[in-house]
């Protein structure tokens, strides 16, 4: 686990190169592990890995705990037996090469995956069908609701969960076993895409692990209301009892970014039933993602200190109000029960003493980033000589621009506190300087994404906060990940104290490169 000084690329599955329509856990996957190898990095962190609905946000998933199928790779259900290469190509849309093309990519690959599962179940061998069945057993506290969930989602016409009929929104045990009985081969296809999503996951894992490389996860604080986990424990949040809907929902409040606050909509946790179940359901989502990541960074940190909480009916979060969480309480049953949490903080926005005291208490890192760093005085916590060492520093995150295009969309004021810091920008870029500020500082960990690496400017950025549109969309191409910049990255990397110690040698045969 590298909290000792270590660096890693901040890259989602979704952005390998490939040919359907969006990236995977194939080839591209293990041959930007055997990149960040070659580097020096120690760490490849991602955004969200669940299931995701309208809008392909990784940060609104039908699942806390599932996998998202469209990350499944194709090539290996070919090798496995599961698809014919003919399968593959019959047809196959012509995909951009630069953005993932989900309108089509959705449909396509949900009719291979559905050959797959037929295929899986007609003839796969004793071994493969009892590796499922184990599988199953595993995670029967998550999966069986899962797949009944989604399956009747899916003969509903991908209606929520508060449109379908009473009685089984309601959960009626007879309608529960009306429903299983009906959409059997739908459940066992799901089943099956999340038994060869985490097969596929893990093998990756483990081939990131042998290299070093350690996987950064991510856990949104909160859950999407249409979702298996509001469907399946409704108790759990604060929902209105007559409709379903959030009786409570989440955001935060006004602030420099924004006049109206943000109003995410999510359900409150109902703190006071999960206190008195001794937060086994945090407990199990906690273990469920260290499964099959090795850190996890918690999305909005502040929300287990004290959370903004608006009423029903409110169109924007101006009208809310704080409440307490046990934040400290739920850690500590957390912590008995796994032992100690390889947790970053995401303490970003109205940071109190009060959050800080939680996150240094159980020491887990809080984050730093660059592009906030020069918008005011020499006391600004983003500038380097303000660190502590337990941090991670980033140029920028998902929610960012890239640092191109932040820095040439900067106000005159600004980029002249940048290039002043900086002592000029020389030819190297912006975005090599920014990096080089990120490994020089005493930070433990320094994390960068891929677009920052390749100096992109604005149209790689891979989401705008408040835009409906166009997000979660950018890949790299094949090509991009040289040799070059390979040999840069390693240098800096070494230059400032972050390589990699103890890693055993690998042969080119054990490399996919």
């Amino acid at each position: 686990m590298p909290f000792s000084r270590s660096s890693g690329i901040l890259l989602h599955p979704t952005s390998f190169p490939g040919p359907y329509g969006v990236g995977d856990v194939g080839p591209s996957a293990y041959q930007f592990i055997d990149f960040l190898y070659h580097s020096q990095q120690s760490i490849w962190q991602v955004l969200p890995l669940g299931p995701t609905g309208h809008g392909n946000s990784p940060y609104m998933s039908y699942s806390s705990m599932a996998g998202n199928p469209a990350l499944i790779s194709i090539d290996a259900l070919v090798d496995k037996g599961f698809l014919l290469p003919q399968d593959v190509v019959q047809d196959r849309p012509v995909f951009p090469s630069h953005q993932a093309d989900y309108d089509r990519v959705i449909p396509y690959k949900n009719r291979l995956l559905t050959k797959a599962a037929q295929n899986f179940r007609e003839g796969a061998s004793d071994k493969q069908k009892a590796a499922f069945d184990a599988f199953c057993r595993d995670r029967q506290d998550w999966l069986d609701d899962y797949a009944l969930f989604m399956a009747i989602k899916q003969a509903h016409d991908g209606q929520p969960w508060t449109h379908w009929d009473k009685a089984i929104a309601q959960r009626e045990p007879n309608a529960l076993e009306g429903w299983r009985t009906k959409l059997a081969d739908e459940i066992f296809h799901h089943k099956f895409w999340q038994f060869e999503f985490f097969t596929q996951w893990n093998d990756l894992r483990t081939y990131a692990n042998k290299r070093g490389i350690s996987i950064l996860g991510d856990m949104p604080i909160y859950v999407a209301h249409d979702s298996a986990d509001v469907w399946e424990c409704p108790e759990i949040f604060q929902l209105d009892p007559d409709t379903g809907e959030p009786a409570l929902m989440a955001g935060v409040p006004p602030d420099y970014f924004s006049e109206t606050g943000q109003l995410w909509g999510n359900p409150i946790y109902n703190w006071e039933y999960i206190t008195k179940e001794k937060f086994q359901w945090w407990i199990r989502r906690v273990k469920g993602l260290l499964d099959y990541v090795d850190i996890m960074r918690i999305d909005h940190f502040r929300g287990f200190e004290a959370y903004w909480e608006v009423e029903q009916g409110e169109t924007t979060a101006m009208n809310g109000s704080w409440a307490k969480a046990p934040g400290k309480e739920m850690f500590e049953a957390i912590a008995a029960e796994l032992g100690h949490l390889p947790i970053i903080a995401e303490d970003l926005g109205i940071i109190t003493p009060e959050v800080e005291e939680l996150r240094d208490q159980f020491e887990f890192p809080g984050m730093k980033i660059l592009h906030f760093a020069f918008g005011s005085d020499p006391g600004n916590p983003y500038l380097p000589f303000n660190y502590v060492r337990n941090c991670l520093v980033y140029t920028g995150t998902h929610d960012n621009d890239t640092t191109v295009g932040w820095f040439n969309q900067l106000q005159d004021w600004e980029r002249n506190a940048v290039v002043n810091y900086l002592g000029g920008i020389n030819q190297e870029g912006i975005h090599w300087m920014l990096i080089r500020l990120a490994l020089g500082s005493i930070a433990n960990q320094a994390i960068f994404p891929l677009q920052d690496l390749l100096g992109l400017g604005s149209e790689a950025r891979m989401n705008t906060p408040g835009v409906a549109g166009g997000n979660w969309a950018w890949r790299y191409q094949d090509g991009m990940l040289t040799q070059e910049l390979s040999d840069r990255l390693g240098y800096l990397t070494t230059l400032y104290g972050r390589k990699p110690q103890n890693l055993p040698p690998l042969d080119e045969e054990q490399t996919h490169g």
